[in-house]
């Protein structure tokens, strides 16, 4: 899950801010002050939101201390400075963008959402399953259950991610066989499904280990750990 750190004296504006990302899916913390803001960044983001005039120091000096720290933030500045020096002031000091207030919740919620589809494009992921018991690497196709290898074949591969990034939803074997056609552009019916599903169980439940539930009369629930997309811009 995409971090986001929305740095805005305005206590309306940010926790409007603050609904409407974490609606979109997004964590989100809220600082009001500098000091506030530099607490919470002991932790990373992937993008902060960050106002110019707070009330203990200015956005532009702690925008610095952002890059400084984790340079791959990407930084939107929130100001009612609308001068074209000030925004020279903004991208100098490391920010990426710039909204003057007042300005559209609805567009800026929409240009993050850009920036992260942007950021996706162009940086490949490592997408990596890890509970302590069982570790995929999705990326590599390599596993290991207990510490010890295990081989799973591509459809398995394929079959374990949807489970995963569905995480504690119920998969109709309709929805499996659609996704598993289209990412293997070959025919698969429902009893290649049931015997592919049983092979990973085979592999993966034991010592007590479940994974996968069966729904009677509906499909499949995957009940281990969510999904971990590891990349540059995650700790």
């Amino acid at each position: 899950m995409k971090k986001i750190i929305i740095i805005e004296d305005d206590t309306i504006l940010n926790k409007t801010l603050a609904y409407n990302l974490v609606s979109d899916g997004y964590e989100v913390d809220s600082a009001y002050t500098c000091s506030m803001a530099k607490e919470l960044l002991k932790g990373n983001y992937h993008l902060a939101l960050l106002d110019i005039n707070l009330p203990d120091g200015n956005g532009l000096d702690l925008c610095t201390e952002i890059k400084e720290k984790t340079p791959e933030t990407y930084i939107i500045f929130l100001t009612a400075n609308d001068r074209e020096s000030d925004m020279l002031k903004g991208y100098e000091a490391g920010g990426a963008d710039y909204f003057t207030k007042p300005f559209s919740v609805a567009v800026l919620c929409r240009k993050i959402a850009a920036v992260f589809d942007t950021i996706e494009q162009h940086c490949p992921h490592h997408d990596l399953y890890k509970d302590g018991f069982l570790n995929i690497d999705f990326s590599e196709q390599t596993a290991t259950l207990g510490g010890n290898p295990i081989d799973f074949t591509p459809k398995e591969y394929r079959t374990l991610l949807l489970f995963i990034k569905n995480s504690r939803l119920i998969l109709t074997k309709t929805q499996l066989l659609e996704k598993l056609w289209d990412v293997d552009g070959n025919f698969v019916d429902e009893h290649t499904l049931t015997t592919i599903i049983s092979r990973i169980r085979k592999k993966i439940e034991v010592d007590g280990h479940k994974y996968i539930k069966t729904a009677y009369g509906m499909g499949y629930q995957w009940i281990g750990g969510g999904w971990n997309e590891t990349s540059k811009f995650i700790n």
